[in-house]
């Protein structure tokens, strides 16, 4: 709290002096506040040009400048890249936090889940050490576990996310279909869903749904130096994979990261559906509900995919006597 204080009040102080104008309107000479000069050279004094004009009405704008100064100074203690990938896997990390838990809808993660989604936010260990159900050894941040291609879960994960964005455009007023025969010809390819009527200019909207390790070792070097490196990555494998999709259709990759980042073009296509959906409900809450599900499906199928690795507890235990 110590640290938004300043901010804090003079946010507060500029939000009101047009009404300080108003009611000191008759005095020839207006004095300036002592206290407000001098917490505005101090704030100057440490982020340079305050902010000006309705900008400088709200607390957000003055934080910012603090924020970055943070950001940076905590970035340049990290040495070990793993460290560096998970401080910048920021964006997205903590949406499921502002979920409501609420068992009916969804959104209530056990502790289990819980526990998965802080250690692998924080760079924790979470389980010790031990033998995949694959032959592979899984180290205490279970990197392994998450790109097994023998976990169930990961199959699971894809259907679930998937689910969460054809909701959404129904919610939307946007009827799909799930996984279509007929757009491609002589091909195997096959897309997720298509919306069944035009979703931007003229024409129908597919999109294929994948999620990256953030942490995996060939996405490391990456992720240690740019937020959101994996998913962007990986959105870039669909777009080559779909880049014969007929004309009729445009194509969106949505590329998810374990610790939470997602592709910059999926973010905006997301807040796009939100968007429509506020509207249709004239609710703008509504708008915060689609990331948080996106996140809360991610976090629970990290422990879903942690719990894959282990072995079979008939392996672990002998059989009661």
């Amino acid at each position: 709290m110590s640290m938004l204080a300043l901010s804090a009040v003079l946010a507060s102080a500029a939000s009101i002096i047009s009404l300080q104008d108003e009611i000191l309107f008759e005095c020839h000479s207006q004095p300036d506040d002592p206290l407000v000069d001098s917490y505005t050279t101090s704030w100057s004094s440490s982020y340079g040009a305050p902010p000006t004009g309705s900008t400088s009405h709200k607390q957000a704008a003055w934080d910012r400048a603090g924020i970055i100064a943070i950001k940076d100074e905590l970035q340049s203690v990290l040495t070990d890249p793993r460290q560096k990938a998970t401080f910048l896997a920021a964006t997205h990390s903590g949406d499921w936090l502002n979920a409501l838990p609420i068992a009916s809808c969804g959104l209530r993660l056990d502790d289990e889940a819980v526990r998965v989604a802080v250690a692998v936010r924080l760079g924790l260990g979470v389980c010790v050490p031990h033998s995949c159900s694959c032959g592979e050894n899984v180290d205490a941040w279970s990197q392994l576990a998450f790109v097994c291609k023998h976990a169930s879960g990961r199959t699971q994960r894809y259907h679930a996310l998937n689910d969460v964005i054809a909701r959404s455009f129904a919610s939307a007023g946007i009827p799909v279909s799930k996984e279509p025969t007929g757009i491609y010809r002589d091909s195997v390819k096959r897309l997720d869903v298509v919306t069944l009527v035009p979703w931007q200019s003229g024409r129908a909207l597919t999109w294929d749904v994948t999620v990256a390790t953030t942490l995996a070792n060939s996405y490391v070097p990456a992720s240690s130096v740019t937020a959101a490196a994996a998913s962007e990555a990986a959105a870039s494998r669909k777009e080559v994979k779909y880049s014969d999709l007929p004309t009729s259709f445009s194509f969106q990759a949505i590329a998810v990261e374990t610790l939470g980042p997602i592709n910059e073009s999926a973010v905006d296509f997301l807040r796009e559906l939100r968007r429509r959906i506020s509207f249709k409900f004239q609710e703008e809450r509504q708008s915060a509900y689609l990331f948080q599900r996106l996140s809360v499906s991610v976090q629970r199928f990290n422990a879903v995919i942690l719990h894959d690795s282990f072995p079979p507890s008939s392996d672990l235990w002998p059989p009661m006597e």
